[in-house]
């Protein structure tokens, strides 16, 4: 998911770069758009509310801060063009998962497994797919849990069943993914290979880091238990701690 604050639909005959049989679709595809935008603020409502809750029971807050996005108009034609599918607003809901995007920032790694159990533990979530980044990092260094949801949103004369991506990440995890994502874009690093080298270096400090933190966190509060399935997930972790 890409690091754009949350933007309302965008009217797709503004980018020239659209083909023509897209354009055609512009009101469906802005009606679309709006859909993905209802879907985030449902999904991102269950999290403050967990959140807040959380912040009662317990006396802290879990989560951080939380960001969401829609995916840009031409960020979607080209993962079409990749995908090899046609221009239409059906190969959109149908072939990709991640229109709208949700970023959910937490102190601690169980505070993950705690908030993703919590929110899908919600009857009217469904769990489309998941991936967890924590357990095996990419090659890169990259870490973070993604889930993809699906939840009704209930229209004036509908109701779809609209798909969300949900990744949920510690705040040094985040910092690491927005320095990552610069140099992807960056086209005049200097020994490219070097700056990546380093990066994977520290996302291995920094996962020691987040379980160090996280092993002082259960001392300062050792009878928090938000829910038993984290705690076990958790403990599979192989991160040393040094």
């Amino acid at each position: 998911m890409e690091h754009e604050a949350h933007t309302s639909y965008t009217d797709i005959n503004t980018l020239p770069e659209i083909p023509k049989d897209f354009a055609n679709q512009a009101y469906q595809f802005q009606e679309l758009m709006m859909m993905y935008n209802c879907a985030i603020r449902e999904v991102r409502t269950k999290l403050e509310v967990l959140n807040d809750e959380l912040s009662i029971r317990h006396k802290r807050n879990p989560i951080k801060h939380i960001t969401s996005r829609i995916k840009r108009p031409l960020s979607i034609i080209q993962k079409l063009q990749r995908y090899d599918a046609p221009f239409t607003v059906e190969a959109v809901e149908e072939m990709l998962n991640d229109v709208a995007g949700i970023r959910v920032i937490c102190s601690f790694i169980d505070d993950i497994y705690a908030i993703a159990d919590m929110l899908l533990q919600q009857d009217d979530i469904t769990l489309i797919r998941q991936k967890d980044y924590i357990q095996a990092p990419k090659p890169n260094g990259y870490r973070s849990l993604h889930l993809i949801v699906q939840i009704p949103v209930f229209f004036s004369e509908q109701k779809r069943n609209m798909r969300v991506e949900v990744q949920i990440r510690t705040i040094a995890m985040d910092l690491w993914a927005s320095v990552d994502h610069q140099l992807k874009y960056k086209q005049d690093v200097e020994n490219p290979e070097a700056v990546s080298a380093e990066l994977k270096e520290c996302a291995e400090i920094i996962a020691q880091t987040d379980a160090r933190m996280l092993a002082i966190k259960n001392q300062i509060y050792c009878n928090e238990k938000l829910h038993k399935s984290w705690q076990d997930k958790f403990e599979k972790l192989e991160i040393p701690l040094r």
